[in-house]
């Protein structure tokens, strides 16, 4: 991933020292099972522990003879041991090494997430519970449609962030699992329960069965729960742009003091962050189908998923962490502008309170088909004409007959009241 997308913290997990690190890692955690089993002893597992090191330098030089990482990998770390070298990857094939040092890495990478995600969480929290009772149009096709709160907007992406979290915590756990079965996943050289010992000491999952490789689905699920996720922040920021707009002006992304929204208007604000989400997220969608193939290897296992997850699995995570995080500080410094909100309200000539009038009308005895057809062509006058719509209501003797003149004008005033906000909240968890 490109730097201007990658945060400080993602920058040192998918770094190579904390690749070879993790590989390093593994393989210690292997020798202390042998230690712990009597395979080697005390002072061979003391030296391998303390001795036992690599080199990026000479571990890039290796490759390009071996054309191999892990082989280039355990020659390196073997070139600063004594005979207790001919421990290290004792037993093991690559992707024991390779898939169980990637599982702590997803962990690491899982955890800086979680905090990105918690953060977010209370981003939405925040402006539900600040903007519960403000009222603002709800819109279907683009169109004015009918009176919601805008807090309900933001307790709407609460409710779909707990089951995007809930499915994440699944897929972590799926990912951060460990193999140390061998060349086709028998357990031909090492036991099992070296596998339980070693995922256990790293903190992570024991795999029931593998191949050669932990099985992919795990991988698939994961990038799709993420760009599931992702979709969340991109829904959010579709409506960031779509509120921001200059016809609309309901919200605006903080404008810093010498931000410049473009070289050639010195006027412009831009929502440029929502824009950003929104492509990033296109992005997770792209990377998401490339990993969604790897779960299809030939027989025992074959390298077509390797490429696609240094590249596509490891910018998928980074860039996920940089939209959370991104996201979080738009919410959190989001401009709010309640009183565009009510002007907004009225800006069709009230003809959005039609279906109120229309089911009142019903309640009086008209039939459903009869009210409608009383009530579109005024409010089609209203709209197209420029009329309030209570004016053409208030001159109806129809409607007059069923509604009084005082109801009509408490229309307005008693149609938010009638908003069932709290138990909504409460259905929702806040």
């Amino acid at each position: 991933m490109i730097d201007r997308y990658t945060t400080k913290e993602m920058s040192k997990i998918f770094s190579l020292k904390n690749k070879f690190s993790k590989y390093l890692l593994v393989e210690k955690e292997v020798c202390h099972y042998l230690y712990k089993n009597n395979v080697i002893s005390e002072d061979v597992y003391l030296k391998i522990l303390k001795d036992a090191k690599f080199d990026l330098k000479g571990i890039q030089e290796l490759e390009k003879e071996t054309k191999h990482d892990v082989i280039a990998f355990t020659r390196n770390v073997s070139s600063y041991l004594g005979e207790e070298k001919k421990w290290i990857h004792y037993g093991l094939t690559s992707t024991d090494v390779v898939d169980t040092a990637s599982a702590v890495i997803y962990k690491e990478a899982n955890k800086v997430l979680m905090k990105r995600m918690l953060e977010f969480k209370d981003a939405l929290k925040e402006k539900a519970l600040a903007y519960k009772y403000t009222p603002c149009i709800g819109r279907t096709h683009g169109i004015h449609a009918d009176i919601t709160s805008f807090g309900l907007k933001w307790c709407l992406y609460f409710d779909e962030f707990n089951r995007d979290f809930a499915r994440f915590l699944i897929a972590k756990a799926e990912i951060e699992t460990g193999k140390i079965s061998g060349a086709v996943g028998t357990f031909s050289l090492l036991p099992s329960n070296c596998q339980d010992f070693v995922c256990t000491c790293l903190g992570i999952n024991s795999s029931n069965i593998s191949t050669q490789v932990l099985q992919r689905d795990r991988h698939s699920f994961y990038s799709s729960c993420i760009t599931v996720f992702g979709s969340l922040l991109e829904k959010i920021a579709l409506e960031i742009r779509n509120l921001q707009r200059t016809e609309v002006h309901e919200v605006e992304e903080y404008f810093s003091k010498n931000q410049k929204g473009s070289s050639a208007m010195p006027h412009k604000h831009n929502p440029i962050g929502s824009e950003n989400i929104c492509g990033c997220a296109r992005m997770l969608r792209g990377y998401n189908v490339a990993i969604l193939e790897d779960n299809a290897l030939f027989h025992e296992r074959d390298i077509s998923h390797s490429s696609v997850e240094r590249i596509a699995l490891a910018d998928s995570i980074i860039l996920f962490d940089y939209m959370l995080q991104r996201m979080t500080s738009i919410i959190k410094n989001l401009n709010v502008y309640p009183e565009n909100m009510l002007k907004n309200i009225s800006l069709t000539n009230n003809v959005i309170y039609s279906q109120y009038v229309m089911t009142r009308l019903i309640e009086k005895g008209f039939s459903r088909e009869n009210a409608y057809d009383l009530i579109q062509p005024m409010a089609v006058k209203a709209y197209e004409e420029n009329i309030d719509f209570f004016d053409l209501l208030r001159k109806n003797p129809t409607v007059l007959s069923a509604i009084s003149i005082d109801e009509l004008d408490n229309f307005k005033d008693s149609t938010f009241k009638k908003l069932d906000i709290d138990t909504i909240y409460k259905r929702v968890g806040l």
